[in-house]
């Protein structure tokens, strides 16, 4: 019997090593071939607040919401909160989430627009639990908090993606939590985590298998939702029952990189930024002198063919986390950087 549970133990071993020979050496970036670094002299630097972890545009009235939430702070920050600028004008600058929970922490965002209707669905992580809140926006892009949902099912939510005034998806990006047992989660890229739907009342599991789910994004039509495995470096796409919001999984993107957030621009094209170098991030996370590369890239959303848009090895701004298209230009936020770059498209 002990022979028996030696050679078990060996087993699970020898392939929690081979695993982690497949997955460490891609997220390290050891196998990504750098582009050529970006011309950033065109490039204005926007200053918000700490963290601009999400960025997203708002076509109808031209403004842009930026999710901001200071990591690096031991509990809740001042600069914690959304913040909204007008493109061509950053003076526009202010912060419009004062009607929110006194513990808001952002993450993910999305917007929904229909007819006479306008809200801001934000991921946020208080002390108590993490959540995902409902706000109106106001003409002017201020905030009216309408309601706060918190499920067991949204155990560890990243990002989200609206589908009604009251419902949306959300990427769970750590079944064992911040502990031991998550980085060894993330180390193996085990595929334990899910997309969720919120339909108004509750919420139920509408994919699995993720392997630390992170950006979400819903097509313009409502046909088709797509979900990034940071850790896998891929982007799963799912065919959507706009009537049930089932989903069913059609393609995977892939791209050498650990992909984050997801924009749509309005081909319906994904453009997605994130992190190249795990080890380069964590040297940021504890130093912010030390630079972390930020990466994206713009996907075809028909082929799944991916072309670079953005590098920097993190001068112009570090671990970018997001890259929002405009008309005209760009705009890359990041996890720790207090600044958002705009850069002519």
């Amino acid at each position: 019997m002990i022979r028996i549970i030696l050679i078990a133990v060996g087993l699970v071993l020898a392939a929690a090593l081979v695993r982690l020979a497949f997955v460490v050496p891609a997220a390290a970036g050891w196998t990504f071939d750098a582009p050529e670094e970006a011309d950033t002299s065109a490039c204005t630097a926007i200053e918000i607040a700490p963290g601009t972890e999400d960025v997203t545009y708002d076509a109808a009235t031209g403004l842009v919401f930026v999710s901001t939430h200071d990591r690096r702070a031991d509990g809740m920050a001042p600069g914690n909160g959304i913040w909204v600028f007008e493109p061509g004008d950053p003076d526009t600058l202010r912060l419009v989430s004062a009607d929110s929970p006194a513990d808001f922490r952002p993450h993910g965002i999305s917007l929904y627009r229909e007819d006479d209707v306008a809200r801001l669905f934000v991921v946020s992580h208080p002390s108590t639990g993490s959540q995902v809140l409902i706000f109106n926006i106001g003409e002017d892009g201020t905030l009216a908090h309408v309601r706060t949902v918190t499920d067991p099912a949204i155990f560890s939510p990243n990002d989200v993606a609206a589908t009604g005034p009251d419902s949306f998806y959300v990427t769970n990006s750590s079944r064992m939590g911040d502990n031991p047992a998550g980085v060894l989660e993330a180390l193996l890229g085990l595929p334990l985590v899910n997309v969720v739907h919120y339909d108004g009342q509750e919420a139920t599991k509408a994919a699995g298998g993720l392997v630390y789910g992170n950006g979400i994004a819903v097509s313009e039509d409502g046909s088709r939702v797509y979900a990034a495995n940071f850790i896998a470096q891929r982007i799963d796409v799912f065919e959507r029952d706009p009537q049930t919001n089932a989903l069913r999984k059609v393609d995977t993107f892939r791209a050498p990189f650990g992909l984050d957030n997801i924009e749509l621009d309005e081909a319906g094209d994904l453009w997605v930024a994130g992190n190249t170098e795990v080890f380069s991030f964590l040297a940021h996370q504890e130093d912010p002198a030390e630079h972390a590369p930020s990466f994206a890239v713009r996907f075809d959303h028909q082929t799944g063919e991916w072309t670079p848009v953005f590098y920097t090895e993190g001068e112009a701004i570090d671990s970018a986390s997001v890259i929002a298209p405009l008309a005209d230009r760009f705009l890359v936020g990041a996890v720790f950087d207090s600044h958002v770059l705009s850069c002519p498209r």
